[in-house]
Order: structure tokens, then sequence, then C-alpha cells
């Protein structure tokens, strides 16, 4: 299987190039997302490559929208932008469903870590950002997109690879579930400091849009584990998968919406999002090891600082009125952050913490 989706990748790259060289773009556009997708396929067959599939799925919906947006922004007279909130809730709702009481319970037995974590998250993402947008002087509302995205909490995804970098999970989800509670009143406090100079961010309204997308369905999602998980078993298989598919979804719909922007200031913007990206993985790490955390908590922070919950920021900017722009950062920072989350947590992986090296050889 892995053999044959390969070829069939290989395959398709090479229509891709024949068609754009000669002109037919329509078709192009096809053949690059067939791509992505058998290349996924085929990551998903390899053990070492596996981390990578989901993150080429939305290469695949990235392309589709860029090649194709006048499919994924109406249908008929209703705007598909009206979905992402949705979407967003059900993400939230399955973030909640995967967390329990017990897992929360850990905050009580790791307090300055967390502390470190969270603090450093809504430190050095916001003021990074900020920077970011001030140097490369962008237009207003994508300057904000950036800030935007460095002032929102972490998502599940910094979890999937403290699990894979051979991190302290506990840790991973527990700044997870604490950022993502605090968001309410850090992200809109943070926007209004930073990005108030590039747009107007009404701090109540935006207090309460992230209570609405991110505290309800979270909160919902913990009574579902509390009371249902296990009992209905399809559902719990169900959940995972319904959130990746409303991810990508989110992508779709705020890639084809924003893409004239994006195209004006694609190159510029991939570069800003990545140092935003890469500082927040070096500043995570590096301020722990500095503080005398352990190796396994050093990853754990890392990841948790650089790792942004890039589907909550689209849909406070979606709800700012400026998806198309403002949007625009967070739907190119989520593809960015997969790809270097999963090569820093493979990376990781082949290296076992310093402190279990010592304590298996006292």
């Amino acid at each position: 299987m892995l053999t044959k989706s390969l070829i069939a990748a290989a395959v398709f790259l090479i229509a891709y190039i024949l068609l754009s060289v000669w002109g037919y773009t329509s078709f192009a556009g096809i053949a690059l997302a067939v791509f992505f997708a058998m290349l996924a396929i085929a990551f998903q067959n390899s053990q070492d490559l596996k981390s990578f599939s989901f993150t080429l799925m939305i290469f695949a919906v990235v392309s589709t929208g860029m090649y194709y947006p006048q499919y994924f922004q109406h249908w008929g007279s209703f705007k598909l932008s009206a979905l992402i909130l949705p979407f967003l809730q059900v993400i939230m709702f399955g973030m909640g469903s995967e967390l329990s009481l017990k897992e929360l319970a850990t905050v009580m037995k790791m307090p300055k870590a967390i502390l470190v974590g969270v603090v450093c998250h809504y430190t050095v993402m916001p003021l990074v950002g900020f920077g970011l947008a001030s140097i490369f002087n962008f237009p207003k509302e994508i300057a904000a997109g950036i800030i935007l995205v460095g002032c929102c909490p972490s998502g599940l995804a910094s979890n999937v690879m403290a699990y894979l970098g051979r991190a302290n999970l506990a840790l991973s989800i527990s700044v997870t579930a604490i950022s993502n509670l605090l968001s309410p009143l850090l992200t809109p406090l943070l926007m209004r400091l930073l990005a108030g100079k590039f747009v107007e961010v009404h701090f109540w309204s935006m207090a309460w849009d992230t209570t609405q997308v991110v505290i309800i369905p979270i909160v919902a999602g913990l009574l579902f584990n509390s009371l249902l998980r296990g009992k209905i078993r399809w559902l719990d298989k169900l959940m995972p998968l319904l959130s990746m598919i409303t991810i990508g979804l989110i992508i779709l719909v705020i890639t084809s919406a924003g893409r004239d922007n994006l195209l004006k200031v694609g190159g510029l913007l991939v570069l800003a999002i990545l140092i935003h990206n890469l500082t927040g993985y070096t500043l995570g790490y590096w301020f722990s090891r500095l503080l005398g955390f352990k190796e396994k908590d050093c990853r754990t922070i890392s990841l948790e600082v650089g790792m942004q919950n890039s589907g909550l920021a689209s849909g406070l900017a979606l709800l700012m009125g400026g998806v198309a722009t403002i949007g625009l950062a967070p739907a190119i920072f989520g593809p960015i952050m997969n790809v270097s989350g999963s090569s820093l947590a493979t990376w990781w992986h082949g290296r076992v913490p310093e402190d279990n090296r010592e304590s298996r050889n006292p």
C-alpha cells in the first residue's frame, strides 16, 4: 500500500507540473490536491512518517481553496464562513470530551511547571507576534491576525506532539486546559493592548465570543466524558475524526475567502509565521531549561508555547469581521505548526530524555 500510494503521488506531482507548464491551471489544482492526499495515505502506512499524514491532508485542502475559491465561499445565498463557528465549537467539544476531571486534577501535582507553561504561552507568543507584525509592516488587519494567533491558547495538536515527542503528556494536557480556560480573559486583554493600534478591539465582546467558542463547548465535552464516555463506543471513535474533518473544513473556507489577499502577501506572511512558530518552540524550551526543569517538561513547555489554537483565532477573526484578512495568519499558522511540530516530535521521539536515561543508569 505504501509503495502504490507513493507511485500514485509521484504521478500526480508530474501531472501537476506538466499541467501548470501547459497552462491548464483549472486541472493543475486537482492534480496538486490529489498529490498531497496520496502522499498522506502513503505516510499513514509508515510508522515513522504517520504523524505527518494529517498535515499533508491540510495541504491538500489549502491547495483546493487556493485553486477553486469560488466553490467554497457561497452556496447560493448562504455564506460558508457562517459554518466556521459551529465547526469550531465541535472541535472544542472534542477537546473537552478527551479530558477528564481526573486529568485536570494533575494541576495540583505540578503547579510550578503548569504556571511557567501558561505564563510563557501568554507572554512569548503575543509579544513575538506584535514584534513581527510591526517589523514586517503588513496591512493593519493582516498584522492584527498575526497578533491574534499569538494571543490564543494552545490546542489539541500540542498534546499529540507531546505524546509523540516523549514529553510530559499530563503536563501538556494541563497547560492546554488551563490556557483555554483563561482565554476569555487573556486573549481579549492582550489583543486590546497589542493589536489596538491596528484594529478596533472590543474587550467584552471578544471575551463573550471566546466563552461561547471555548468554555461552553469544553464544559459540555467534560460532561460528556463524565457521563457517557465508554458507553457509546461509536461516538467515542467518531469525535477525534469529526474534529479533524472540521479543522480541514475551517481552513478550506478561510483559505478560499482570503485567497486574493494571500496571493499578495503570501510569501512574507509565511516567513513571519514560521519565525513566530519556531521562536515559540525555542524560547519555551530554553526558558524552562534555565529554570531547571527536567528534559521531558522542557519539551512539553516548548510545544505548548509554540503551538497555538489557530482554529479559535480563525473563529475570532470571523467575529471581528475579517475572515479574509485577520483570518489569514491563523489559516497559515495551522499547517506550518503541524509540519514543524510533527518534525520536532519525530526528532525528539528518537532521543530518550536525559532524565529518563539517568533514572535507568543510577
